[in-house]
């Protein structure tokens, strides 16, 4: 329950603003948005004004129709490629938990880093730490780094490894960007192979075993998700015996999900 009494206000407007934007074109008179949100048309027409006030609607002298300014879309700036990943994730990382029981994060880059947006740690039975998100794992030690850093554009490899060679990853990456025989290898072993794999190379967590695969949208890879387990209870066979399959059947099912929701985003005005 809470604790607060929602605006009745700010709801309504929020509902002419949907009714509006599912508008062809993004235009309609306040009869017809009365009429779809089922609102008086005295208070359609006064929430209108107050959207026209704030910027967020227009008004057409010729036919007396209202329509989206550019301003709506401002609203949405600041939902990034990596928020709506992290907000289609949830629920099949909850189906992947069910399956695999070990617990498993969805990262994103971020810099020199990847940055955990999700995490099914706190509902694992067999976790060992349950404040994850947020939490940045180096790209070139971790699983989920490499799933990604192995699949990005060759532009942005080589911006990740600037900043790594300049120290920015700590003293251990940096020797490891540095290095381009062992950096290719790398990148070759991981598209080999399908997965990027941590099996202690990470000294900070040494008794932790990782797999990682790549989350892909529109053919750009989007950030990575793994599953993380204990290296003296999983094997490294039997981890991808086991949870490689589930970690790219979940993949894929963000993948669909993710792309699904740009397609919509392109397809509506707001």
């Amino acid at each position: 329950m809470t604790v607060y009494t929602s605006v009745q206000g700010l709801a309504r407007g929020l509902q002419v603003l949907k009714a509006l934007n599912s508008m062809e074109g993004g235009r309609a008179t306040s009869q017809q948005l009365a009429d779809l949100t089922g609102l008086h048309r005295t208070t359609v027409r006064r929430l209108l004004e107050t959207l026209m006030e704030e910027g967020y609607v227009r008004r057409s002298r010729s036919d007396d129709s209202f329509r989206l300014t550019l301003s709506v879309r401002a609203l949405s700036e600041g939902f990034t490629d990596a928020e709506r990943i992290a907000t289609v994730a949830p629920p099949i990382m909850g189906r992947l938990l069910q399956r695999i029981t070990w617990p498993s994060d969805l990262t994103t880059p971020d810099g020199d880093a990847m940055i955990i947006r999700e995490t099914t740690h706190r509902f694992s039975p067999l976790s060992f730490h349950r404040a994850m998100v947020g939490r940045r794992l180096p790209m070139l030690l971790t699983a989920a780094g490499r799933a990604y850093f192995a699949n990005c554009a060759e532009v942005e490899r080589e911006e990740i490894l600037e900043l790594l060679r300049a120290g920015a990853g700590g003293e251990e990456q940096q020797t490891m960007a540095r290095n381009v025989a062992l950096v290719r290898a790398l990148i070759k072993r991981v598209r080999d192979e399908g997965y990027g794999g941590n099996s202690g190379d990470w000294a900070a967590q040494a008794k932790i075993g990782a797999l990682a695969v790549p989350v892909f949208a529109n053919g750009s890879v989007r950030g990575s998700l793994n599953v993380v387990y204990l290296s003296r209870a999983v094997s490294l066979a039997e981890a991808q015996r086991k949870f490689l399959p589930e970690l790219q059947r979940a993949a894929l099912d963000i993948s669909v999900a993710l792309e699904a929701g740009l397609v919509q985003t392109v397809a509506t005005p707001l």
